[in-house]
């Protein structure tokens, strides 16, 4: 695994929110596979027949089966299949492919807001009785949007921004009508 793609432009435009909301929508499409496939394995390898059997450690697994494949599509392009798609691409302050440590880093740090979230529902189904309440969780993954509202950064997600890395637009230029 090496870095030898080409080092982007420092400034190139960071692509917009729906676009970065559209590949977020496809990649979950893409992660339902990569769990499916954990869990599975999970499953088989601990001959587990209820979802509840080994409840935290199936949840470990999945956690690291996910990271397994964000840092290995990072590192080797700094791209997932749907970053591919719409022309999105992870790199660091000189534009360069991320080192490991910063690429874990930022794996790590983009669960952090919408952890926090799920806590917040949870608590909120707790306090109030309305187990409905719960229902709430779908929203969670997109609270790592709210850090892409200021900042002098052109709207980076806050875990990029802590993490010293950035989400930037490759989409090619589109020629000008003759």
């Amino acid at each position: 695994m090496s870095q030898t793609a080409p080092i982007l432009d420092a400034t190139a435009p960071v692509p917009g929110r729906l676009r970065r909301f559209a590949c977020m929508m496809y990649e979950g499409v893409l992660l339902f596979a990569v769990v499916f496939l954990a869990t599975y394995l999970f499953d088989t390898l601990t001959q587990s027949r209820h979802g509840l059997t080994l409840r935290h450690a199936r949840q470990a697994m999945v956690f690291l089966a996910i990271g397994a494949y964000f840092l290995l599509c990072w590192r080797m392009g700094g791209q997932t299949l749907p970053m591919k798609t719409w022309h999105i691409r992870l790199v660091d302050a000189r534009g360069a492919i991320p080192g490991l440590g910063r690429l874990v880093l930022r794996y790590v740090l983009m669960w952090v807001l919408p952890l926090a979230a799920a806590a917040g529902v949870w608590a909120l189904s707790a306090s109030t009785g309305w187990a409905s309440a719960n229902s709430l969780i779908v929203f969670t993954p997109f609270m790592n949007f709210l850090g892409t509202w200021g900042g002098r950064d052109g709207g980076q997600f806050l875990h990029d921004r802590l993490a010293g890395t950035r989400l930037v637009s490759t989409q090619p230029a589109v020629p000008a009508a003759a």
